[in-house]
């Protein structure tokens, strides 16, 4: 994974907390303009390793963007908004999920600080730009009410969050989980993009498209 050859593109994968989620820091190599896609960090250790990667790369934080309002996929929102100031986004469809996170975060025992003010809601942008990088988002609903997939055009690239894995798709036992709508999201909005696009999960190793298409029992 860390192997990825992006023209324009900086990219770097964390796994932070219990759950080895996967925490996304991306940014355009011209201007250093940099986000933050589901900081799942919650402890010291985990807060320094990326303050530090984003200092040693003099990076700019733009953007915070949560895709879907899990526990594990927020848990280090508050740290980067306070520490950078960057615009946070969320998807307003899992308002309820923020809601309730303190309970969430105390049931699995995480460490938790509460969540920051969002500043807009990510439904309001049918893309965002990191200096001349292009990023749309793609409403993708069905592991949460509201979950939105980051897509990278002149990278080829997706991040699909908790919706699409390596030969599985999200859980959806969850509340404001179904099975119908995810499926749905995926073969409309992600099934329809080239093959070849290399898709960086929420949990897991990357895959392809082309590779989901032909190898997941799931879809």
């Amino acid at each position: 994974m860390e192997d990825l050859e992006l023209t324009k593109l900086g990219f770097k994968k964390f796994i932070f907390n219990p759950f080895s989620e996967n925490t996304y820091l991306i940014w355009d190599k011209d201007t250093l303009e940099s986000m933050v896609i589901d900081p799942g960090n919650c402890t010291d250790k985990e807060d320094q390793e990326i303050t530090g990667f984003i200092r040693r790369h003099s990076l700019i934080v733009k953007y915070l963007v949560n895709t879907h309002g899990h526990i594990d996929h927020i848990l280090g929102n508050k740290y980067i908004k306070d520490t950078y100031s960057p615009k946070y986004l969320i998807p307003e469809k899992d308002t309820s999920l923020y809601e309730n996170a303190e309970q969430s975060a105390a049931f699995f025992r995480l460490p938790f600080k509460a969540n920051p003010p969002v500043d807009e809601y990510i439904d309001a942008y049918p893309e965002l730009n990191l200096g001349n990088i292009r990023i749309e988002l793609l409403f993708t609903p069905g592991h949460t009410p509201g979950e939105y997939c980051l897509y990278l055009p002149s990278e080829n690239l997706l991040f699909s969050g908790d919706v699409l894995f390596h030969e599985s798709i999200g859980r959806t036992d969850l509340p404001g989980g179904s099975t119908p709508v995810l499926r749905k999201s995926i073969i409309e909005k992600l099934l329809v993009l080239d093959e070849s696009t290399v898709v960086m999960p929420g949990h897991g190793d990357l895959t392809t498209i082309g590779h989901e298409k032909e190898h997941n029992p799931f879809l």
